[in-house]
């Protein structure tokens, strides 16, 4: 029996304290963890097509977690993208809800939702694939 492929995951806050515990939880779950302070460092370093999962910070100077996402779907169309967010406007939630994701938390969030999310997203079949084969 072969054992199952630890799935990447990528966090992107600029908040250390958040990225930390975080990674905490995704380890605690079996996951390996890519931390990024910033979405440029992420995209520098071009582990777009490494990763299982983004979870990205949704209120993050320069770029914002919505525009990280959208740079993502261009080398990644199936990327799974989880939102994470300290700000409690409507209007974030609205344009989440519009995009597509696989996840929206507000902090201080629930870790097993969290982790349930980050479980459904890494299983999910990619985009316009078929289940059928």
């Amino acid at each position: 029996m072969k054992a199952a492929r630890k799935s990447t995951i990528a966090v992107v806050d600029d908040d250390v304290r958040v990225l930390e515990s975080i990674e905490d939880l995704l380890e605690s779950a079996g996951h390996s963890v890519c931390l990024f302070s910033s979405p440029q460092s992420l995209l520098e370093r071009d582990m777009l097509r490494k990763i299982d999962c983004l979870i990205a910070d949704i209120g993050m100077p320069v770029v914002d977690g919505f525009e990280l996402r959208r740079r993502a779907r261009k080398v990644r169309p199936d990327l799974p993208v989880i939102f994470i967010t300290a700000r409690h406007e409507a209007a974030d939630q609205r344009r989440a809800a519009a995009e597509s994701h696989h996840g929206f938390f507000r902090k201080p969030f629930d870790a097993s939702a969290l982790l349930a999310a980050v479980a459904r997203a890494v299983l999910a079949p990619p985009e316009g694939s078929s289940d059928d084969k």
